[in-house]
């Protein structure tokens, strides 16, 4: 069964856009690799998580800003496709 990825979002603080968004872009990179991308409206005024077949993997509140689409690629990446090449999106590696 291919992964599932969850973006739970505070609609009271209008973060629907944002969400679905972000959720595009991973379907877009990961349309193989991911079975499902959802959006889920968080009961919690100011939450915004991402969850991975319902862990969390990001936090807004614990890290104090909202993912970089580029980092949030990485991290799902490095989760469910390591060896995936991100194109421009990836990482620098060491010397480059």
């Amino acid at each position: 069964m291919k992964p599932k990825i969850t973006l739970e979002y505070c609609p009271k603080c209008h973060w629907l856009l944002r969400s679905a968004w972000m959720a595009q872009e991973l379907l877009t990179t990961f349309e193989a690799e991911l079975g499902e991308v959802s959006l889920r409206p968080s009961e919690i005024a100011g939450s915004f998580k991402i969850l991975l077949n319902e862990e969390i993997i990001f936090d807004r509140k614990l890290a104090g800003h909202f993912p970089e689409i580029k980092v949030l690629k990485q991290l799902v990446r490095d989760l469910v496709a390591p060896e995936k090449s991100l194109g421009h999106s990836d990482r620098k590696k060491i010397g480059d």
